[in-house]
């Protein structure tokens, strides 16, 4: 099988499309992905799992604060995936207009979701080009959205004026991926020495 069969193949393993919010001190940040899992079975320890890329600047905010807050997003928010994921955080506040509060563990709770769990990290998982974050939330909230947007539907419907930037910011973060993915390094998750953000 070619590679990008391969690849269409695993794009079947998506979840739904989340915004990760993070901040340090006063440096917050907000991003795009489909890779956040559920954790847990049992309702009243909820967990939740996210693989962020070391490339992000939200990998280096959450792994010094240890503290993160998955968005659920929903179908209305195709331009807030416009804000968060085409532009790195590194040169801009991405979240300067977007309407957010911060959440007891200090990372900012968007307004507008489906539904949100702010959470500490209590485990980590080094993947080569990404670390898997697993967190247990202390704040979960429900949203004014109703239906999920799911990473069919953002690309059934994204603007045809993304699709070029799209194309080229996949290119160059598979390319990263690529050159980190196979150097897996072993990491134990001892907390924060001080949490301070």
């Amino acid at each position: 099988m070619n590679p990008t069969e391969m690849y269409e193949l695993l794009r079947q393993l998506t979840t739904p499309v989340v915004a990760i919010t993070s901040r340090r001190g006063d440096k917050r940040n907000g991003m795009i992905v489909d890779g956040a899992i559920r954790a847990s079975i049992v309702p009243d320890i909820p967990r939740v799992a996210v693989f962020i890329h070391k490339f992000n600047f939200s990998h280096d905010l959450i792994f010094e604060t240890g503290c993160f807050a998955v968005h659920i997003l929903h179908r209305d928010q195709l331009d807030l995936v416009w804000k968060l994921g085409f532009v790195s955080g590194r040169e801009k506040d991405k979240l300067a207009d977007v309407p957010h509060r911060l959440g007891p563990f200090g990372c900012p709770l968007l307004s507008d979701c489906y539904a949100f769990f702010e959470c500490r990290v209590i485990n980590a998982m080094d993947t080569g080009s990404s670390t898997f974050f697993l967190g247990e939330a202390g704040e979960v909230g429900r949203g004014p959205g109703r239906e999920l947007l799911t990473p069919a539907h953002l690309r059934d419907n994204v603007p045809a004026e993304w699709r070029a930037p799209y194309l080229k910011n996949l290119a160059a973060a598979q390319a990263t991926a690529r050159e980190r993915s196979r150097d897996i390094r072993a990491l134990v998750w001892r907390g924060l020495a001080s949490p301070g953000r």
